[in-house]
């Protein structure tokens, strides 16, 4: 059973910049493709990055150009670098893995799952 645990949520400012971390742990971290989710109150579950083994980058288009998904395979975590925060990107952010390299964007495809960590951005 792989076990992963988010850090580095907070308050913000517009503009201002958050980097979360996603540590993981029971399993080989660099055989899964990580994706980064994300949730506000009242909506559904939405995509945010995801990154393969190989290091291929995929984006939400509401994030493409500010946040940069990224991993270190000898730490055994992912990282999200946020850039030029909204409010619209308030939301708990999640981590996942999954062993699949294929539809990606979808949080079905993923296997294991974060406890989340809130990211408030305030206007």
């Amino acid at each position: 059973q792989v076990q992963l645990v988010e850090s580095g949520g907070g308050l913000v400012q517009a503009g201002g910049s958050l980097r979360l971390s996603c540590a993981a742990s029971g399993g080989t971290f660099a055989s899964y493709t990580m994706g980064w989710f994300r949730q506000a109150p009242g909506k559904e579950r939405e995509f945010v990055a995801a990154i393969s083994r190989g290091g291929i980058t995929i984006y939400a288009d509401s994030v493409e150009g500010r946040f940069t998904i990224s991993r270190d395979n000898a730490k055994n975590t992912v990282y999200l670098q946020m850039n030029s925060l909204k409010p619209d990107d308030t939301a708990v952010y999640y981590c996942a893995a999954t062993q699949t390299q294929y539809r990606l964007r979808y949080g079905r495809e993923y296997d294991y799952w974060g406890q989340g960590t809130q990211v408030t951005v305030s206007s």
